[in-house]
């Protein structure tokens, strides 16, 4: 053979080595990935090959299948009550993919989960049409319609959670404005454009708020202040009076914080009479005075800094609230009233009032009950797991007191239930660089008990971008207490 025959023949035999290495590459080590790809338009195919199963909530689907012989992606994703429910479902769109419960729990609602590989086998023999599984949630219906039409009443931006304090179920999800998952469930070119308009849309209606969207918590922080005071030490008798003076001087500033309440009352207060009146200066002289490790360390007791669900429970992670490190002495001071950069969620401020009305023990929440085979078997059982003890029974107790005064005698009086007992804070906090330009949000907080050991703890966000309002009526005493009753009344009254 001639020197460039050879050159030729030594060249074709390392393109078909390079092939070979590479479809073995494909088919052993890169199989697995390619083969499960969301992109990957044959599992797409068998997503939707199927009747999806469904979501549950009190014993009834809030989800269906409905079917189209004609199409590639023969079942389409059907929603009932889609925009009460979309934080709790997400949407699962033969489009644009899949979010929340629908996205976390495919393998089981699609039927594709090792689990349910007898079920499949069985499906196979009888010749039954295959079917996914099913998830069980938490949700309490009463308490979801409550929150999701309080907060669409007001034509508001917000978002509600109610969680059992003793167990962490969320009872509540809520965010407004929402939107319906089966709008865009399918592959039409209308669809996709309503889509991208949701998308689009400056009210992002797509966001969930109440997991994914972080704000200042403003002055329903200050339970988490009292609660850091009383632990280490800082306040011994929430009743004595204190030597804060108002207006407050900001450390190292000239600036200088005064309250809604007034410097006669809100002057030297005892950390209770703070709490009932929301006056700024005993909470910004209690953080100074724990400092910002002790702030940090009680924070993330109740769960900032951290996420709060599990790494398996996928997209169901909610972004994480922050206390930041590294603070000069003005920022410490400014969170002790919920200011600064400090950051939380609406779930994040649930699991703070809810741990301090279970006497501390914080729960792990969790929005699944239980995951369910197409033959009603239980594949998955959730349990109540203990996250943390935030606080002491006793500085939980203190901090209970000082919430059930302020919805006896001060600003959460809104949210009393007859025969409930109810423990409440309001919150407004300021946003922006130039907070006077800008329209406050607006919190509350609260829990209520009953004699028999049943309780709700509820946290109520309001954005009122879209409201028309003064802005001397954006108070969480006045949007938030009203909504937070509803659900209250929702769970505890028959």
């Amino acid at each position: 053979m001639n020197k460039p025959l050879r050159h030729i023949a030594v060249f074709c035999g390392v393109l078909v080595l390079a092939l070979l290495i590479r479809s073995n590459w494909l088919q052993f080590v890169k199989g697995e990935e390619l083969a499960t790809h969301e992109n990957n338009y044959r599992v797409r195919i068998e997503q939707f090959a199927q009747p999806r199963g469904d979501i549950i909530v009190d014993g009834r689907p809030i989800t269906g299948s409905s079917k189209d012989e004609k199409a590639d992606l023969k079942y389409k994703r059907t929603f009932k009550d889609g925009p009460m429910y979309a934080p709790v479902t997400g949407y699962a769109s033969q489009a644009q993919g899949m979010s929340l419960l629908e996205n976390t729990y495919d393998d089981i609602l699609s039927g594709r989960d090792d689990r349910l590989a007898f079920n499949r086998a069985m499906d196979i023999l009888t010749g039954e049409d295959p079917r996914g599984g099913d998830v069980i949630t938490t949700i309490d219906p009463a308490a979801q319609k409550a929150a999701y039409k309080s907060l669409t009443d007001l034509k508001a931006r917000g978002a509600v959670v109610a969680l059992d304090p003793k167990t962490g179920k969320v009872l509540a999800l809520v965010s407004t404005p929402s939107y319906d998952p089966s709008v865009f469930a399918g592959m039409s070119f209308n669809e996709g454009d309503k889509f991208q308009a949701m998308n689009k849309d400056k009210s992002k209606p797509l966001a969930n708020r109440a997991l994914r969207e972080t704000y200042p918590p403003g002055s329903t922080f200050k339970i988490l202040t009292a609660a850091a005071a009383l632990e280490n030490g800082v306040v011994t008798d929430v009743d004595a009076r204190t030597d804060a003076v108002s207006p407050y001087p900001l450390p190292l500033s000239t600036n200088k914080i005064g309250s809604e309440a007034g410097d006669a009352v809100c002057g030297k207060a005892s950390l209770k009479t703070a709490m009932q009146h929301s006056c700024n200066n005993v909470f910004l002289d209690a953080a100074s005075k724990v400092g910002e490790e002790k702030m940090r360390e009680t924070a993330e007791k109740f769960g900032f800094n951290t996420d709060v669900y599990d790494e398996d429970f996928g997209d169901m992670l909610a972004t994480k609230s922050l206390y930041p490190a590294e603070l000069d002495k003005p920022g410490i001071a400014l969170t002790g009233m919920g200011q600064g950069s400090l950051t939380s969620t609406p779930m994040q401020m649930a699991m703070v009032t809810a741990a301090l009305a279970n006497d501390g023990k914080l729960m792990q929440p969790y929005i699944v009950d239980e995951l369910r085979g197409p033959d009603l078997s239980t594949l998955e059982k959730n349990e109540p797991k203990l996250k943390s003890q935030a606080v002491s029974e006793e500085t939980a107790r203190k901090v209970q007191e000082m919430m059930e005064f302020t919805a006896a005698e001060g600003s959460a009086k809104r949210a009393l239930i007859d025969g409930i007992t109810v423990g409440g804070k309001t919150g407004t906090a300021q946003r922006g660089v130039n907070v006077r330009d800008e329209v406050p949000y607006g919190w509350f907080v609260s829990y209520g008990k009953k004699a028999d050991g049943q309780s709700v703890a509820v946290s109520v966000f309001i954005d009122p971008t879209d409201m028309d309002i003064s802005r001397s009526d954006i108070s969480g005493g006045k949007l938030g207490a009203p909504i937070a009753k509803k659900v209250m009344e929702a769970v505890l009254k028959p």
